[in-house]
């Protein structure tokens, strides 16, 4: 009989509590999906079972990225997407870790991740101790700072893009507000539309977007 989704992960979880639990620090359940933080000194021993060993074979590295929580001492949560096709399964490992402290590269075990490790370097300044090759690979090479981490300024930094008229790169003054940085993550479609859509209720008018926008019913 096939597994549910749920059973499955809860299979998964099982096995690696009891496989792996020299290495995993906590196991939750995020979005039907397996989430398990690992202690650094042991993330390749950990990423190279969850590749090898036959009750999992989580092969394909599909994605790594990050999230920062700056009033945090450990403030950065690296995070890994992996796919197991043989389980028709993901899971995702985080691993965390402050602003001076490496991360060790999962390059050994995943080709593929030299170019996400350098993402993410790029993008929040985390290092990855064994990857030789972390450059510049979403912004300028003579861009300074990471702009994804969650202080980042706004303003006093410069755009690029190649002008046609004068046939050359040329560079300009960015300026974002930062009610772009407000974010209640309840409705991908705040401020979108006029229809009242399901997460819209928390508010009777919108903090940012078109100020006509008003919910359902509202006076």
């Amino acid at each position: 009989m096939k597994k549910t989704p749920n059973e499955l992960h809860t299979g998964i979880a099982a096995k690696i509590g009891e496989k792996l639990g020299y290495g995993v620090i906590a196991q939750t359940f995020a979005q039907d999906e397996l989430v398990i933080t690992v202690k650094p000194a042991e993330l390749n021993k950990v990423m190279t079972a969850l590749r090898d060993d036959a009750e999992f074979m989580f092969e394909q590295l599909v994605d790594i990225t990050a999230t920062d929580y700056p009033a945090k001492a450990d403030r950065f949560e690296v995070v890994y997407s992996l796919l197991s096709i043989r389980l028709n399964a993901r899971i995702r490992v985080k691993v965390i870790t402050d602003e001076d402290t490496p991360v060790a590269s999962v390059v050994p075990q995943f080709s593929s991740a030299i170019w996400l490790e350098r993402e993410v370097w790029d993008m929040y300044g985390i290092v990855f101790e064994g990857n030789d090759d972390l450059r510049r690979i979403l912004t300028d090479y003579g861009f300074e700072g990471h702009p994804l981490r969650k202080d980042f300024p706004l303003t006093g930094y410069v755009e690029m893009r190649y002008d046609e008229t004068e046939k050359r790169v040329v560079y300009e003054p960015v300026t974002l507000q930062q009610d772009f940085r407000v974010f209640d993550n309840l409705s991908p479609w705040e401020a979108m539309t006029t229809v009242q859509l399901p997460g819209d209720e928390k508010a009777t008018t919108q903090k940012i977007g078109p100020k006509n926008y008003r919910q359902k019913g509202a006076e």
